[in-house]
């Protein structure tokens, strides 16, 4: 079974152009790290916005969720920014039948300290393992939908 993977932007695409942080989301960087990493399972990876998190509407989650419910894969990876993932999750809770994981990055995958290639590989592990429902994957940690938050003090998400 192969997996679907919808790139939305977010940090993990940022490309950066000056020091006053003036950005672009750029190319999708997963394809890249799924073959440097030699994952071996099928995936697709389809662009579905370009944008960070926070500038997100009902609109977009809406395509979000067409384009998940519309999918032939039952697995799907999200890779979002980490500002909304939570909403986006809860959003997502409609699909039914299919395991979703959203995962994301703190800094932006071309960043050579980032976290993004960690989080993709661990997205996809827990994408195999975990049973039908919507998550979120980040730094080592699964949280269901409707069950977590980004802390933005500590730069983390945790339970709640």
């Amino acid at each position: 079974m192969s997996i679907c993977i919808f790139t939305t932007g977010g940090t993990f695409d940022k490309v950066y152009f000056d020091a006053k942080s003036d950005y672009q989301i750029g190319e999708p960087m997963v394809g890249d790290i799924l073959r440097e990493a030699g994952v071996l399972e099928p995936c697709r990876v389809e662009s579905i916005l370009k944008k960070d998190s926070l500038e997100l509407t009902d609109e977009d989650r809406a395509l979000i969720s067409r384009s998940v419910a519309n999918a032939p894969e039952q697995r799907i990876l999200i890779i979002h920014g980490t500002d909304t993932m939570p909403q986006t999750a809860e959003a997502l809770r409609v699909v039914g039948g299919k395991t979703i994981v959203l995962t994301g990055a703190m800094s932006p995958a071309r960043f050579r300290n980032s976290d993004a290639t960690f989080n993709t590989g661990f997205a996809i592990g827990a994408l195999q393992a975990l049973p039908h429902g919507v998550y979120i994957a980040m730094n080592g940690r699964v949280f269901e939908a409707g069950k977590v938050r980004k802390n933005l003090q500590l730069g983390c998400f945790e339970a709640v």
